[in-house]
């Protein structure tokens, strides 16, 4: 079976409750959104295409426990639940981040399934799976990016609906748009409301410049 791949690589882990860890990435090419702020638009076209073993390979040569499968979005490829199956086999533990526009139910439960809920600036509210919420379970973890007060007042409505399990079976993080909120600004409204929620940066970021592939 075969996937289509737009790149490989090693670094820190720069988000999610793993952030500051090494990790293997696995950025998966296509995508079946167009966010506003995206930082990866270069995942959304092109890839190579590699056979689900050589993929295997490759991720076993860096010798690293942690995989994370991104994109792009890599759950429009239908290999992608074997992929994540086959990586938990061999003993690695496993994220997969997704744009929560498609059922994550496909997806190995073993698995920390990262949900991005969109908030309306990113322009693609419309088109979260609202039902991805009620098939969390311990382990996985949900993400709101924040890019301006309307976003921050959208995802508090979405954790007052009470679908997403408590904070300890399944953080939840609040992420500024890098370069547009200010992170003071956002943990200033998160401390004045008492939200269960992490201030959440994109630690690569602030390693590396915004715009580095391969990091």
């Amino acid at each position: 079976m075969t996937l289509n791949i737009s790149e490989i690589f090693y670094s820190i882990q720069g988000e999610s409750s793993f952030a500051g860890r090494p990790c293997v990435f696995v950025r998966l090419a296509g995508c079946n959104l167009d966010c506003a702020y995206c930082d990866t638009r270069y995942a959304h076209d092109g890839g190579k295409t590699a056979e689900t073993a050589e993929v295997l390979d490759r991720v076993e040569a860096y010798r690293c426990p942690l995989v994370e499968i991104t994109g792009g979005e890599p759950l429009i490829q239908e290999e992608t639940p074997i992929l994540v199956s086959r990586l938990l086999s061999r003993g690695f533990r496993v994220l997969l981040e997704t744009n929560g526009s498609l059922d994550i139910g496909r997806v190995d439960t073993r698995c920390a399934r990262i949900v991005d809920v969109k908030c309306p600036s990113s322009g693609q509210a419309h088109m979260n799976d609202m039902e991805n919420l009620k098939r969390l379970t311990r382990g996985d973890e949900v993400k709101f990016v924040i890019g301006d007060r309307e976003d921050y007042e959208y995802a508090k409505r979405v954790l007052a609906a009470g679908n997403i399990p408590p904070a300890e079976e399944c953080p939840v993080h609040f992420s500024p748009v890098f370069g547009r909120m200010p992170p003071r600004r956002l943990a200033e409204w998160i401390l004045e409301d008492h939200l269960d929620a992490r201030l959440h940066l994109q630690l690569h970021k602030f390693i590396w410049h915004p715009g580095e592939r391969g990091v």
